[in-house]
Formats: structure tokens, sequence, C-alpha cells
């Protein structure tokens, strides 16, 4: 007798599709079997016509708890996952107090066993190395290094987190290397920004195209710079790296060069760089309701084919959630608006539309949201749908086209800068270790029924 059997899907895996009943018991999968095999359970879900995908695991997604829950916090966070399909989610240092000794990440730890609906990890800010290899034995999947020092705001990168002095990174890589722990990095050249920002201020251009136009100056550089830095660090030390942010042709150059080199790095896409900031229309559109970052479209094949290819390994949020407030200065001045947008309600339906048009294929974006990444952080139970995994399932209507609205939007901002975008594929179902934690347009969910999501290194 099963806890579970869901009858009649399509498991999709990175290697195909395969019509196939699966059983569930104690919050694991115990049989995929050929259709109408008997099965005797508890209870029964008929996903016919639907395809039974692993549940994303999201490692980079700013839940803004604690310190900015005005933001966002714990539980919108999470119920914004459980209703886009994403069963694991990686909280980010970037809060008050920052995670960045033993101490304070135990506090997180504890917020997020009381309150999180799906799987979840956080990863400590890697920014004091003395602390670093007691951080390391805490059950983290990563830690987190900013290489960005904001001008003229306190968030979403405020003083404490953010190191650009290469000597730093240098001791921070050398110390995160023996604990075979993962260096999350967001790739960012502070002295060449600092030199842009001036030049458009001295023209007095602030507003956001201004703004836009100095992250993406050169065809990139402060990103190309920044990237050839880290990879050279990990070519000397060893450390695994995970870049993120990836989002020009040339950080895709260097990173298809050193994983030839055989180097121990992998790296990520945002769904900003190929679904809304490489669009200046909706730059003019949105202002800074749209910025993360402009991505210049000429990047954004090359982006999708590095992302087919393997070069780029995964696809996460970066799910950064601001209020209205916070981002209407952007208007006049794009260096008082909090960049960030959030994605983690419709990432996984939008890609599901990707593979409808042929930007990248079905299988792949099972790739890109689960398996890699539980490859990449060692979550060796998760991001397959195989006897012995983790129940984590995310049931889709891949026929279903809807519009996409502020209204169902479940972060504490109540906005999207996808809103009425209309999508081909759709979210019935999300389960988490067996247990259903939407379904039917609601998050059912329990708070607390997350746990922490512990690599297995």
């Amino acid at each position: 007798m099963f806890d579970l059997v869901i009858r009649g899907g399509t498991v999709v895996s990175p290697e195909g599709r395969v019509a196939a009943d699966v059983a569930i018991t104690d919050g694991r999968i115990a049989a995929v079997v050929t259709p109408g095999t008997e099965l005797q359970a508890s209870r029964t879900i008929d996903a016919t016509g639907r395809h039974l995908l692993p549940g994303a695991i999201d490692v980079h997604s700013h839940h803004r708890e604690p310190g900015y829950t005005h933001k966002e916090d714990i539980v919108t966070a999470t119920a914004a996952c459980a209703a886009g399909g994403v069963t694991t989610s990686f909280a980010m240092p970037n809060v008050d107090p920052p995670p960045n000794t033993p101490e304070r990440l135990a506090a997180m730890f504890e917020l997020y066993r009381a309150k999180a609906i799906v799987d979840w990890n956080v990863n400590p800010a890697g920014t004091v190395p003395e602390t670093i290899p007691e951080l390391a034995t805490m059950g983290i999947a990563a830690f987190k290094v900013f290489m960005v020092v904001d001008t003229g705001r306190s968030y979403p990168h405020m003083p404490g987190i953010g190191v650009h002095h290469h000597g730093k990174l240098l001791e921070i890589f050398e110390t995160v290397a023996p604990t075979g722990v993962p260096l999350m990095v967001h790739p960012h050249d502070q002295e060449l920004m600092d030199h842009i920002e001036h030049g458009f201020w001295d023209r007095g251009e602030r507003d956001f195209r201004a703004y836009a136009k100095a992250y993406a100056a050169y065809d990139g550089i402060i990103w190309d710079t920044a990237a050839a830095l880290l990879l050279r660090l990990q070519q000397a030390t060893g450390t695994q790296l995970h870049l993120l942010h990836t989002q020009t042709k040339g950080v895709v150059d260097q990173l298809r060069a050193a994983k030839d080199r055989g180097q121990h790095v992998s790296a990520e896409m945002n769904p900003w760089a190929v679904l809304l900031g490489n669009d200046w229309a909706n730059i003019e559109r949105l202002g800074s309701y749209a910025l993360s970052y402009w991505v210049p479209e000429e990047n954004t094949e090359p982006l999708w084919q590095a992302l087919r290819d393997g070069t780029i390994d995964l696809v996460s949020t970066d799910h950064g959630p601001h209020t209205r407030e916070e981002k209407e200065p952007g208007w006049t001045d794009g260096w008082k608006a909090h960049t960030g947008t959030p994605a983690a309600q419709f990432y996984v339906p939008m890609l599901l539309d990707a593979a409808h048009h042929g930007h990248i294929s079905l299988e792949r974006v099972v790739g890109a949201t689960a398996t890699d990444p539980a490859r990449v952080f060692a979550l060796r139970h998760k991001g397959r749908i195989e006897v012995g995994y983790d129940a984590d399932i995310a049931i889709a209507d891949l026929d279903r086209e809807w519009t996409i609205t502020d209204d169902v939007v479940l972060s504490r901002i109540g906005w999207t800068p996808y809103a009425g975008r209309t999508v081909r594929g759709a979210i019935d179902r999300t389960l988490v270790r067996g247990a259903v934690v939407y379904e039917d347009g609601q998050v059912t969910g329990s708070q607390g029924w997350g746990r922490q999501a512990v690599p297995e290194r």
C-alpha cells in the first residue's frame, strides 16, 4: 500500500519522456511503472494528459527575511515557489543581519524551520574568512559573495556583504577551497563601474535609461572582466566556483574555455536575461521595474545556445522583490531605485513557453531547473523522478495558455514585470516530498513543512 499514486502522466527527465505511473511512500518515490500497473494507494492523482516534472530547485533567491519583510518574507516567498513548481529554494544573505557567522545562520535556519512551505537552504555570506570553516559544517549548499557595493543606495548590496578587493577575494577562495563547499559569486568590476557611472553623471544622465546603459557599457565590460578574475582565482585555488548572472557573449566564451580546460566551475542564467531585460522596449515601458539589468539583444541567442549545450548549467531566478515605492524613483534616478525583479512564481511556466516556441527543449528545461542544480550542489536525492528520490514533482499542463497578471502574484510586493504576458504551460499541482503544497490555484502547503535540503558531498 503506497501513500500516493500519480496515474496517467508523462515523466520528463533530461534524457527523454516516458508514460508512467508514479508511486510515493514516506516522501520518496517508491515505484515508476508502466501505466495501468496495479498499485494500491491511500490516495490517487489522475495526471492524464499532464507532464510530471522534477520540482524546480532555485539556487538563487532573495527571500528578504530577516530585516526586509516589507518586501517579502519566508512564507510569501515559499508560497510563490509552490505555485510555480519550485520545490527547493536557496535564500541569499543580503538580509539584516547578514548570515556571516554561525550564530546568525543558525537563527535564520530556525526561521525557515518554522515558516517555509517548500524545502530550503540558506547561503551564508563568505565575507568573514575566519567563520567559513564552521559555517561549512552546517549543511549549507554554498557560500555567497557579492563583488558589488552599490552607489547611492543601501540595498540590495549593502555594506558588509560586498567584496571587490582582489586580495580579499583570493583569501576567501583559499579559505573556502578545503571545505569542498561551492562559492557563488556575483561578478562585478567595481572600479570600472565607478568610472562608467561618473561618465553618465557628468553628462547629466541619471534616469533608468542611463542606469541600464551604464551596466551594459562597452559590451558588458564590468561582467567580462570580473568573470575573468573569478575564473583565474578558481584555477589558482581549485575552489568550486558557481558564477552568477551570466549575461554576455564574453562571459559565455570564457566559461566555455574554462570548462574545456577542466576547471571546476558552473554557471547560471537568470530569466530576466532572455525574457525581460533583453528587450529595450521593456526597459522603456517599465523603467526600473524591468531592472535587474539590460542585456542587449545580441546576447540573447548566445545565451540560449549556451544553456542548450550546457555551458550554462542551470537557470535560477535571482528572485528580487521590491516594493513599488522602491522602484518608482528610478524613472528620474536609476541609482535610487532598488535593483532586482521577482520571478519565483513564473519562471518555470515561462521556460515551458520557451520550449513550446523552440528556444530550448522540454528535457533541457528539466535539466536546467532541477537535475543540474541538484548535481552542482550535491542534492543527491532531488532533481529526478526516479525510485529513491524525494517526491518533489510539478504536474504541468503544457497546452494551457494563460496570461500572467498582478492579481495572482503571491509575493508580498503584489506586482510582476511579466504582467500581461501570455504563456503556454502551467503548473497544476506541486508536491514537496509527496505532500501536495499547491493545487487548483491555491497554496495548500503548511508553514514549517519545508526542511533544509542538505547536500551529500
